[in-house]
This record gives C-alpha cells, structure tokens and sequence, in this order.
C-alpha cells in the first residue's frame, strides 16, 4: 500500500484528520487500507460512498477535488459557463464523526465554482432532488449539483450531476469528469474559504423563487380542483426522516387538495433516521409501520411516502373500508407506474379532443420495469419506449422527445421512481404525490379504491405480476463468475442457457457484451456498458427477467415479470407460475448456497 500523503491527510478538517491519525496510533491498517487504497469512481451517477477520510470516501477534499475537475470540464465544454451559471442543492445528512454534511459539501462545492469566476445559484437550506433539475431547466443553466445520498444507510453521502439540458450526465460526460478530477486533485488555493464565497456578489439564492415557480408549474397537470376541494379523502404522508415534509404540504396545496397528516416522528429531518433500519419506503411494511399506526388512528385509507431526498414515491392502501385494522397493501413500484401511467392519460384524452393527437405522445419506461405502459400504449395509440435502467436514461430521451416537438406524459422505474411532469427531467416524489393524491380523490367520488382500479386496469389491458428482489454480494469475483457462467453455460463458449428449470428460453439479451438473440445481426439496440452485468431472459410462457448489478449498492438484482394478455384472468394460476420461475431462476442461475449470496432481509 502506497504511503498517505499530507495532502491527503491535511484536508483542513480536524475532524477527518484527528480519524486518521487515530488509525495510525491504533495500527490499524484494513481500516487505512480502506480509505486510502482505490479513489471512488465517478460515473453517471456521480459519486456514492460512505463519509470519512481517505480518497474512498466524501469528505472536504473529495468534494473539493470532484468539483474542480467538474468545473474544468464544464469551462472546456460550454462557452458561456461564467454567463449562465451552475445551481448546488443539498438534503439534510450529517455525519458527526468525520465532520462531513450535505450541507458543507455544498458550500465547498459553490467555493470551487466562484473561485472561476462561475455564478452560483446555491439553496440556502435543504430542498428536494428534484429542485435542482428543475432550476437548470427553468434558469437555462450550464449544470447542476445536488448533494444526496437518497436512501442509503445514514453514513453514505453522493454527489448528483445534472447536464445543462436538465437530465443526469450520461456518457461520454462521466469520463470527461472523471478525466479532469484526476487532472485537478491539487485544491486551488480559493477551494477552501467557504466564508469569502459565501460573501460574494456571484452567488445567489434562489429558494424561494424556485419554490414559486416549482408550484406554479405543477399546477399544470392539476385536472380535477373542485373535487379536491370538496374531498373528504384522509391521506397520510411521511418523509421518513428526510427532506419532503413541507414540500409536499405545499404541493397538496398547490392542487387545493386536503393536507396530508404528518408522521409526527418523521416529518422533521434527522441525519440518524431514528425510527427506521433502512430510510428507503421501497423496503415496504417495516418503514411504514408509523405511517399505518397514524392513518389508523386518524381513518385515514391511504399512506403516502417519500425516500429522505423526496425524488420516489410509495403509496399504500388500507383493504378495510373503516381504515381502523391493519390490512395494508404496500403497491409495487410497477403497480404505481400503472395506475399514475392510466390516470395521466386518462386526465390528458380529457383535456384533447383530436383524436390525432395521440400520435405525438410518448410514455417511457426502463427495460427493468413492466410493460403495463407498452400494452395501454398499444391499445390507446400512443407511442412507448424502453430506456436503459435509471432516468438518467428516461431524463435525456424525453428531452430529445421534447426537442423534437413531442410530448413526454409520463416515465416511471419500477423503483418507485415517476417522472410526471416535463418540468422535471428526472424522478420526482413531490409532484407524484399531489398528481397521486387527485387521482385517490377522484376515484373515491366513484366509490373506488386504488386496488380496485388497478385491477380494472389489467382486465382491460392484460394481467402484469411482476417479483422483483436482490442477493447481497460484497465479492466482485464471484459477481463476475456468476455472470460469465450463464455467458458460457454449460461450458460452451459464448453459449447462453436455452431454459431454466422447465421454463423455455426464447430469447437473451446482454447489455454488458452488447448480445440480442432478437435482432437480425445479434447486435443489441440499447446502448451497452462493459463495467456493468445486465442479462435479460425472454422465457416461452410470456415471462421477462432481468439480472443485474447495482451502480450503488452491494447487490445483484432481479427483476422478473408475467405478461398475460386481456381475457386471461386467472391470477392465482399466474402468480403461481411467476413464483415456480423465480425459484428456478435462484436455483439454476444465482446458485446462492454455492456463491454465498445473502438473500434481502427480510
């Protein structure tokens, strides 16, 4: 292991460099070596990882040395960056032991940039994820900067990239950045000295007008104001400890719907998530156990969530019709990408008469989600397409949708995650609540609750079961084994599983090596990534299923789906058939006793 450098270790925060020197007294040297050993990557999704010392991990100088390298990509790349300016948003993480917070790395982020003479558009307190896409769009500026680790463990930090078009980076942007960091890890001499930024004549503060124009612009995809007005619907809301209280009290009241009631321990922000062993509403019941307790009380029927930095969304139903017992329905993310994708279109065929003009409307989705959105799509008219995983992905092609005079209704993964608005170019948890919340207020004036409509949904357009999960992997090696088996099965070179189980294979696709057996050359259509695994399985009965690494976490996931066509009803024969081909997919291609996999906790 290469020796620390004082650079390294003097990164003017005491706290970090009081860490260090306590490793090296301790002679604790896997704690150094995990520091020290690799730099963090960045990607496309920026930067993701614990803070704390050492070139592994956020902290002051990490922070410092990603955004003079952004900045110098930036200078290269647009011409009038000093003209036009960035805008830096931040969620409420702290970490007390190392000193680091969104907060701080924020302003250290805004010193890099008005050191160049860069105009800064910095919140002047925390706000939602989805603020900072819409402040690029709205103000025309060159890029933005969003500091958030979502809803990972409490320690983690990231930093989010937005490109001046309003979407997250894609390549070749994230190896342009990551270039430049490596040509700019010497801090500037003006990197540090928050205080003097802080003072400067280029900085600006643009939370309140933002928070304005944010709510005057989802105002647009408000249909049905006088039913929420007179709606006696109870809905509650939990940020989980995060950002979204108060963003989404003012959505609600943007659409003059009925405040939601508050999860009073988790409404204010809190570093240390408290009540929760994961702040992620995707983890389903034991996230929401608050929430439930609360619209018991108050008879509310449905409980809306949001992750800490409010850009998902998770909604959950009370079966009772008093609302006062315990029977909870958690939707899916791919359940909630049919009733929002049902009800927007639903809302827009309202609103236009010419018939004509549903050629020109697109509905998008990531490849890892169901395709509930490509059967109404095919029965009602409008176009439907497929991205890559993320809205990264969804974001950039709704923009060039745009671009090409087009209209984007609505994009959705099925991780909980709903792009309803074009404002916005990338997921966003505060609109898809007030949208959310309308369309329970409406469908409660025909006596119908969420769970019913989406059955409608799926009698008319066809049955969607989807059962999605993940193996938690820390080895890289066995990650690559795994995958380089079912690329060699059976031992045959560049030879794929033909079934699985009693399951026939139809077809397979490869983004990592670029492989579809569908296509006339065997050449995938979907761009592809060497420095990720992403399999998909095509199977005989109408079955999808896609295995794939995560960019962020330690995890291999599976995402699996039944498509029926309309008539077939059957569910129970359908769920049934979903499960036996999941169990045959975890037995044949995951192998986990073999690789040591643990599954997701429970």
């Amino acid at each position: 292991m290469k020796p620390v450098s004082d650079q390294e270790v003097s990164t003017w925060n005491p706290k970090t460099k009081s860490m260090v020197q306590d490793m090296v007294k301790e002679g604790n040297k896997e704690a150094l070596k995990k520091c020290f050993s690799s730099r963090m990557e960045f990607g496309t999704a920026g930067l993701r990882a614990a803070m704390g010392p050492g070139i592994s991990c956020m902290n002051d100088l990490t922070i410092i040395q990603t955004t003079q390298g952004f900045c110098c990509y930036l200078e290269q790349s647009i011409g009038n960056l000093k003209e036009r300016g960035v805008v830096i948003g931040y969620d409420a993480r702290a970490h007390p032991p190392s000193g680091g917070s969104s907060k701080r790395f924020a302003s250290l982020a805004a010193a890099v940039f008005i050191s160049r003479g860069v105009p800064v558009h910095l919140f002047s307190d925390i706000t939602p994820t989805p603020f900072v896409p819409f402040t690029v769009s709205h103000l025309g500026l060159c890029a933005g900067i969003m500091v958030t680790a979502s809803h990972n463990p409490k320690q983690d930090n990231g930093y989010k990239v937005y490109w001046e078009n309003g979407a997250q980076i894609v390549t070749p942007h994230d190896k342009g950045i990551s270039k430049a960091i490596m040509e700019n890890l010497e801090p500037w001499p003006e990197s540090w000295n928050t205080e003097e930024a802080l003072k400067s004549t280029l900085l600006k503060d643009p939370y309140q007008d933002i928070n304005t124009e944010y709510f005057k612009a989802i105002q647009k995809h408000c249909h049905h104001r006088e039913i929420n007005k007179k709606s006696e619907v109870k809905i509650v809301h939990t940020s989980v400890h995060g950002v979204g209280h108060t963003f989404v009290q003012s959505a609600f009241k943007a659409f003059d719907l009925r405040p939601p009631y508050a999860v009073e321990e988790q409404k204010d922000p809190d570093p240390e998530f408290p009540t929760v062993k994961y702040p992620n509403p995707e983890e389903g019941e034991g996230v929401l156990t608050l929430s439930f307790a609360l619209a018991e009380k108050e008879g509310a029927s449905v409980v809306l969530a949001n992750d800490p930095d409010a850009d998902r969304l998770a909604i959950a139903e009370n079966f009772n019709l008093n609302c006062r017992c315990g029977q909870w329905r958690v939707f899916s993310g791919n359940e909630l990408g049919a009733l929002l994708g049902w009800w927007i279109f639903r809302c827009w065929r309202e609103q236009n008469s010419d018939a004509a003009a549903v050629k020109n409307l697109y509905m998008l989705s990531s490849t890892v989600s169901s395709k509930i959105l490509r059967a109404i799509a095919l029965k009602e008219g409008f176009h439907f397409e497929e991205t890559l995983t993320g809205f990264k992905w969804m974001g950039n092609r709704a923009r060039d949708l745009s671009d090409q005079d087009k209209t984007v209704l609505f994009a959705f993964e099925e991780a909980i995650g709903y792009m309803c608005s074009p404002s916005v170019l990338d997921k966003d948890g505060v609109s898809a609540a007030a949208i959310a919340g309308e369309m329970i207020s409406f469908l409660a004036t025909k006596k119908i609750s969420l769970s019913q409509q989406l059955t409608t949904i799926y009698e008319e357009y066809g049955y969607h079961i989807s059962k999605n999960s993940y193996f938690i992997c820390h080895d890289q090696a066995v990650i690559r084994s795994l995958f380089e088996r079912l690329r060699n099965y059976g031992g045959t070179k560049d030879s794929y599983p033909t079934e699985c189980g009693r399951f026939a294979i139809d077809a397979v696709r490869d983004l990592t090596t670029g492989y579809d057996s569908n296509q006339p050359d065997k050449k995938a259509v979907l761009p592809t990534s060497s420095s990720s695994q992403m399999i998909t399985f095509t199977f005989s009965n109408g079955g999808v299923a896609t295995m794939r690494t995560s960019g962020t976490e330690p995890k291999i996931k599976y995402y699996t789906e039944l498509c029926a066509p309309p008539g077939n009803s059957d569910v129970p024969h359908l769920k049934k058939e979903l499960d036996d081909l999941v169990d045959a997919i975890i037995e044949n291609f995951f192998e986990p006793d073999k690789n040591k996999l643990q599954p997701k906790p429970q």
